[in-house]
């Protein structure tokens, strides 16, 4: 039996697929997710990947479904399963770039195999006229694991015949680089047993004038179905071979390989040592992995011939919304957007009233604290970073947080200046990470400059300078200029970021920013219209790749960079979050609240993503340190001592370094298990865990680049660094360090236990739609990926599932499954009346009393309905009660009480509790006796428990 799907999300659940979870795993635990209460499938990328793919977003066929999740057959049993479950799809969609290098790239094979000329070299986002002369009208492939000369006299780079499909190639390892089609007769000389195939191919040049792409383009494809036809004959194939043998050079006699490196200087592409990307690569990239290549999506044919697919499922009724990954990666997100919306609901299936079922889209974009998504962006809201850095923040205690910053630098031995080490971050990223798209965008500064009598005198090295200096300045990802003018907001991200660069500009030329302020607000198409137009195209192309750099280097400089070397509280340090900003009152919460339900009702709130850099309920229970700082200080210092002699040393310094250990020992306190003697008491389990310590260990400190990274990794330092991490748990029994360790973590435990609980009912109750990442249903103690992307043990939460009820799960809850039950009832609640979740008015509750500034509360109310969400936080030393219990009660909270409740009974929709309104007001020492969160709904005939 089919069940009703609902056309937008009221719950979503996000899925890591990969070739060790496919469709028809996937499919698997569909009954347990409806069970749950999930109403949409979130899915990671399932178009065709590159193969291995952990994640999906190296997507090099946009047309296929990727055959490691099982393929076609796979994926129609998943639908299948998911119709019959009533549960909607929706799938994270990658529109800004491809996974390139390797052999599984088609259009970008086409762009190697056939340079400017591939009818493809315009769908990537490549520049055939780098300043690079080397590189006129080629692609650098920064692929060499050594020096261009040691990979070619070392003959790692080598001709071969692909005899199925007749076309000949040079490989290095697995990358398949295609030979231009008009060096076959060259390559193949005069062999007379292919002497009948001379007339296939008439080289452009050598019998009269160049041939049109297309004509050559046929020439190309008749010889290479002669020669696959040709070579089923083995004797041919043996010449063929033989005579691509002849090209490769002799090890020990480097002059032999002078003509295989002439004929790979005739090619589109330049092989060259991976360390040459940062300065010289110069097709736009995501961030800066070389094997992933930007696209220009802007462009019609691009959009039409990535979207067919995707097109294809929506009209079927088998996708129902779209999460767009990395929107600020492309040239114009508004255009972009508002034609995926107009050709998503052209296709859209029609629903019972005969219109078109309007398909769900967010967008993955990360905002500052005081940044709203464009109006006009037709989309329903975010994936919900915004929103997880606000709630994550209230439970942030703002002095603690202060206190501990104090301690981080007492530990580390440095002079914390938040500001100053942005900036560095910011640069250094600039400079070393970026510096290829930095020289584009300067050599197209450069030639906007030079076409003017009052801007010609600006020097390439100025204008490099105020360059780096504006992107150090920005405190928003990106801005959002285009032909069609500025908003406000951009304006005013643009004015930050200039005056940013004027307070530490050097020099008298600072009319080099009042120039780029101009380019960058289009303010020139006033002030120099000449210009303006004789220019445009340039202008309007140069603001449009600088926009989408400064998003590259925010990300790269504060959440890769800066997130791992200024740790006071490592749980602050969150995609979406301000490192200035970590702390949100409950005024704000209310206030954004209240904007996302008249803008964005229908946005995700996520609590965890696979992009996060630690699970969500390791974030919860590490904020709890900002509630006990002294404690956690005093008791850093002493591990350090306790750990001292294990120290190791790296090139004449400490490893760990004091920075590193000090964020190693909050990963630890932030990922013990709930059921903390497992770690003791199975050696099995230990050398599990402290090996994702040592993964985590190496990414992080890789990650702050200071004493190691992954360009220059330092070797010495990372194993010292690991052997460290061994050498703590060697012998657990009789460690202080790891006594100490465990006597502290009882109380952080439960406190980051009651956080989590909160996050998960302001979750599900505040206005926008709760996503929930694979797993988290239990506790999630998870550290980064590839750490959040371990196997789920779905088997212990559906039999969980089946045997819960309020006492068993009080009882299991360090197993997980009070979060489970208490996840299950507030997503019946969701189901039961979504419209008062996706519309309802939301109020804020007047809380009064001494306890009033640790309790949340807010009204969701509709014409039929009210419900009143409460949330303990910031508690702290209150809870003092009997530890065999999780929740011991809240006696402390008995003078605080809520205001404005209508009188009557109210039962608690998470554990049956019925209260009283007496006088218009409830008691919390009453409401919250059972859990530290309570969503309270007005019942006339309650029974009391």
């Amino acid at each position: 039996m089919t069940v009703q799907r609902p056309s937008a999300p009221v719950s979503t659940y996000r899925l890591q697929l990969n070739r060790d979870f496919t469709f028809d795993q996937a499919s698997e635990i569909l009954p347990y997710l409806a069970g749950l209460g999930i109403t949409h499938i979130y899915c990671s990328p399932f178009l065709a990947a590159r193969s291995g793919s952990s994640h999906g977003y190296d997507v090099v066929d946009y047309n296929s479904i990727n055959p490691e999740l099982g393929g076609e057959a796979s994926f129609e049993r998943f639908c299948a399963t998911l119709r019959a479950e009533g549960l909607g799809l929706i799938l994270d969609f990658v529109p800004n770039h491809m996974g390139v290098g390797k052999s599984d790239n088609r259009w970008w094979l086409d762009v190697l195999e056939w340079g400017e000329a591939s009818p493809y070299s315009r769908y990537f986002d490549i520049d055939w006229s780098p300043q690079k002369r080397d590189l006129e009208h080629k692609i650098l492939l920064p692929i060499l694991g050594s020096t261009y000369g040691d990979a070619l006299v070392g003959g790692e780079i080598s001709l071969k015949f692909d005899c199925a499909g007749g076309h000949i190639d040079f490989w290095y390892f697995d990358h398949r680089l295609p030979l231009r089609p008009r060096d076959y007769p060259t390559v193949l000389g005069k062999l007379r047993e292919i002497a009948i195939l001379a007339d296939a191919f008439d080289p452009a040049g050598e019998a009269g004038p160049p041939k049109p792409p297309c004509v050559e383009r046929r020439a190309a494809d008749r010889l290479k179905r002669a020669l696959a036809i040709a070579a089923s004959d083995p004797e041919i194939a043996r010449a063929i071979n033989e005579a691509l043998a002849r090209w490769q050079g002799r090890r020990g006699d480097p002059s032999s390989f002078a003509p295989l490196h002439d004929l790979l200087e005739q090619q589109a592409y330049r092989l060259a040592y991976w360390k040459t990307a940062a300065d010289e690569i110069n097709y736009r990239r995501f961030f800066d992995i070389d094997e992933l290549a930007g696209i220009r999506m802007d462009r019609l044919e691009v959009f039409r011939d990535a979207h067919e697919l995707v097109g294809r499922l929506v009209a079927a009724g088998k996708l129902q919304g779209l999460r767009i990954d990395h929107v600020d990666g492309l040239a114009d997100p508004q255009r972009y957007l508002r034609r995926l919306v107009a050709f998503a609901a052209a296709l859209a299936p029609r629903g019972d009233d005969g219109r078109r079922l309007r398909p769900y889209i967010v967008v993955e974009k990360i905002l500052a604290r005081d940044e709203t998504l464009p109006p006009s962006w037709p989309v329903s809201g975010t994936t919900g970073y915004d929103y997880l850095a606000l709630a994550n923040g209230l439970f942030i205690d703002a002095a603690g947080d202060a206190k501990l910053q104090r301690y981080f630098s007492r530990f580390a031995g440095i002079d914390l200046d938040l500001g100053q080490e942005i900036h560095t971050c910011r640069r250094f990223v600039v400079e070393r990470s970026f510096a290829s798209e930095l020289t584009y965008l300067v050599n197209g500064l450069v030639e906007i400059a030079e076409t003017d009598w009052f801007t010609r005198d600006f020097t390439r090295k100025r204008l490099r300078d105020a360059l780096g200096e504006i992107v150090a300045g920005f405190a928003v990802y990106r801005t959002y200029v285009t032909e069609r003018g500025s908003s406000d907001a951009d304006r005013a991200a643009i004015d930050a970021a200039i005056a940013a660069a004027r307070a530490r500009w050097v020099g008298t030329d600072r009319e080099v920013l009042d120039f780029l302020h101009a380019l960058l607000t289009l303010d020139i198409a006033r002030s120099n219209p000449r210009h303006y137009e004789a220019e445009k195209d340039k202008i309007l192309r140069f603001v449009a790749r600088f926009q989408q750099y400064t998003g590259a280097i925010a990300a790269k400089a504060i959440e890769d960079t800066l997130f791992y070397r200024v740790v006071p509280l490592a749980s602050a340090n969150e995609v979406g979050s301000s490192p200035s900003h970590p702390v949100t009152t409950i005024d704000e919460f209310h206030a954004a609240a209240a904007a996302r339900l008249a803008a964005h009702p229908l946005g995700l709130l996520a609590s965890a993503t696979h992009d996060t850099k630690r699970g969500e309920d390791t974030r919860a229970r590490l904020n709890a340190l900002s509630e006990m700082p002294d404690e956690w200080g005093q008791r850093a210092a002493r591990w350090h001592i306790y750990n001292r002699a294990l120290c190791g040393e790296a090139n004449g310094e400490p490893a760990p370094s004091l920075r590193d250990e000090y964020f190693l020992y909050q990963s630890i306190v932030g990922t013990w298990p709930m059921q903390a003697g497992t770690v003791l008491r199975s050696s099995e389990q230990r050398r599990a865990y402290v090996e994702r310590l040592k993964a985590y260990a190496i990414k992080s400190s890789r990650e702050a680049k200071i004493e190691t990274s992954w360009v220059a990794p330092n070797l010495a330092y990372e194993e010292a660094y690991s052997r460290f991490i061994g050498l703590i748990f060697d012998n657990p029994r009789e460690s202080r360090f790891i006594d100490s360790v465990l006597r502290f973590l009882p109380r952080v435990r439960r406190l980051g236990a009651f956080n989590s609980l909160g996050q998960l009912v302001l979750k599900a109750t505040a206005p926008g739609v709760p996503d929930f990442y694979q797993g988290a249903e239990f506790w999630d103690l998870s550290l980064v990926d590839p750490d959040n992307r371990r196997r789920v043990d779905y088997g212990a939460r559906i039999a969980a599932l089946a045997a819960l009820d309020f006492t068993s799960a009080s009882a299991r809850w360090r197993e997980g499954w009070l979060k489970l039950w208490i996840t299950r009832r507030l997503l019946a609640l969701r189901k039961r009346a979504p419209g008062l979740f996706a519309s309802g008015a939301y109020e804020p509750v007047v809380v009064t009393g001494p306890a009033a500034k640790s309790i949340l509360a807010f009204r969701r109310q509709n014409e039929t309905e009210i419900l009143v969400i409460v949330v303990c936080r910031l508690i702290g030393d209150r809870i003092l009660g009997d530890m065999t219990r999780f929740w011991p009660g809240a006696g402390f909270l008995a003078p605080t009480q809520l205001e404005g409740i209508p009188s009557g009974c109210w039962v608690d929709q998470l554990s049956d509790l019925v209260v009283d309104a007496r006088e218009n007001c409830i008691s919390l020492g009453a409401a919250l006796s059972n859990l530290p969160v309570a969503v309270l709904r007005a019942e006339a005939n309650a029974e009391r428990r």
